[in-house]
């Protein structure tokens, strides 16, 4: 079973940059991609970036390329989201979520972190 605690949330203000970590613990040996994902008050959530564990090859939504940058430190077993130029549109609560190869569901998922941006 993977474990998957986020931290790193908070405040902020609009154009301003938080970087969210988070750790895996359990079966990390199993899991090949990981991901951020955020839900914004009354919305669905959504994808925002994930990360193909074995190459660091990256992938985001367009409403966040250019802004965010997902990394990972695999002697950690932690992945990064860097988020700069925050906007009050990304005001949400982020997930991270862990899956085994690119066609399965992502069935691990951290507890989430709040992050507020004011404008």
């Amino acid at each position: 079973q993977v474990h998957l605690v986020e931290s790193g949330g908070g405040l902020v203000q609009a154009g301003g940059s938080l970087r969210l970590s988070c750790a895996a613990s359990g079966g990390t040996a199993s899991i090949n991609f990981m991901g951020w994902f955020r839900q914004a008050p009354g919305k669905e959530r959504e994808f925002a970036a994930s990360i193909r564990w074995s190459s660091g090859s990256a992938y985001y939504a367009d409403s966040v390329k250019g802004r965010f940058t997902i990394s990972r430190d695999s002697a950690k077993n932690t992945v990064y989201l860097q988020m700069d130029s925050l906007k009050p549109e990304d005001t949400a609560v982020y997930y991270c979520a862990a899956r085994r190869s690119v066609i399965a569901d992502y069935a691990y998922w951290g507890q989430g972190t709040q992050v507020t941006v004011s404008s």
